[in-house]
């Protein structure tokens, strides 16, 4: 039995279980490797000692994108332009 899966290796993820993440590709769900195994043997009742084999082929790589700061876009010597805000008369009569 071939099934496919997309695995996901990020050490930077902000949580545990985002750094290493293995999921169907089409429904995005974690596989229930249990299962696959409880079919494997037809469902049957009972208890079973079972060998299992793992052959990974890598199909495709793609890197995840790193994410970058604002402080990291900006050249050294620039520094970053904050928009400036303009009074509005009409308001100043509100201003006490």
């Amino acid at each position: 039995m071939t099934k496919h899966y997309i695995l996901s290796l990020d050490p930077t993820a902000k949580y545990e279980w985002d750094r290493c993440a293995l999921r169907d590709p089409i429904t995005a769900e974690h596989p229930a490797l249990a299962d696959l195994v409880a079919q494997a043997v037809g469902e049957r009742a009972g208890a079973y000692l079972v060998a299992i084999n793992i052959e990974v082929k890598v199909l495709e790589e793609t890197a995840i994108p790193q994410s970058k700061s604002l402080v990291e876009s900006t050249p050294p010597d620039h520094a970053p332009e904050v928009p400036i805000r303009t009074q509005f008369p009409q308001l100043a009569p509100l201003v006490a």
